[in-house]
């Protein structure tokens, strides 16, 4: 590719990753934490494209003319390299839902510790911190509160109803669900997928994951709403 091209490649590349992590999109890739990596990194690219730019109108002038380097255009393919682009730009793909979770095995482990819960309820707890305190801890510090958790809804071959987060360490593609039965009040029609704020009490009622045998608590839902899905789908506790 010539100096022109390397230019455009290069501008719609940064302006693409600075767009991602400046607006959010870039959380259906990556963790939180990772985004002012990637405005950084847009931005250098963005400058990169203009050094490259500059450049190449310094060479122009000094050469009088079109330099050989850019008489020889490469081969058309090369623009093949936008289309990722494109793609990253005009479609934005959902996170991670229910089908990935209910062919993932759980990634639910046990916690170092169990901090004090604070006062106040309904107590909002992340759903992979109540899994934890449930399965582990054998729900003693959530003993007589009322909890609220919110996660998106996935169901198993027998129609049984889990709430779901799906957990990273880094970034989509290593994404695992951490998953907590629901037993009690629970709405009579649920959806895959469908975000559901859910308050309820702790159970000792449990069940192993079929596909690697992990352990899933369950909570008695007291009540359920449906809510949108969260600006960050994924729980970034790196479990």
């Amino acid at each position: 590719m010539n100096r022109a091209a390397q230019t455009v490649v290069l501008f719609l590349l940064g302006a693409s990753v600075l767009h991602a992590g400046a607006t959010g999109l870039s959380l259906r890739y990556v963790k939180a934490g990772l985004r002012p990596g990637l405005v950084l990194c847009g931005a250098v690219l963005i400058a990169a494209a203009a050094a490259t730019a500059w450049y190449a109108w310094r060479d122009r002038r000094a050469g009088g003319g079109t330099s050989g380097e850019e008489a020889h255009a490469g081969p058309r393919v090369s623009w093949l390299l936008l289309l990722p682009l494109v793609a990253l730009i005009l479609v934005a793909p959902p996170a991670l839902g229910a089908h990935s979770a209910m062919r993932t095995g759980t990634a639910l482990q046990e916690p170092l510790g169990y901090p004090p819960l604070p006062a106040g309820e309904p107590l909002r707890l992340g759903l992979a911190d109540y899994a934890g305190r449930a399965a582990y801890d054998h729900g003693r510090t959530l003993q007589g509160r009322r909890v609220r958790l919110t996660g998106f809804v996935a169901l198993d071959g027998a129609g049984a109803p889990y709430l779901v987060r799906m957990t990273l360490n880094c970034c989509a593609a290593d994404a695992r669900p951490v998953k907590v039965g629901l037993t009690g009040r629970v709405p009579p029609v649920l959806e895959p997928d469908l975000w559901l704020e859910v308050t309820g009490t702790y159970t000792s009622k449990r069940a192993a994951d079929p596909v690697n045998g992990g352990p899933i608590p369950y909570m008695e839902v007291l009540s359920a709403r449906p809510v949108s899905a969260p600006g960050d789908p994924y729980d970034a506790s790196g479990l």
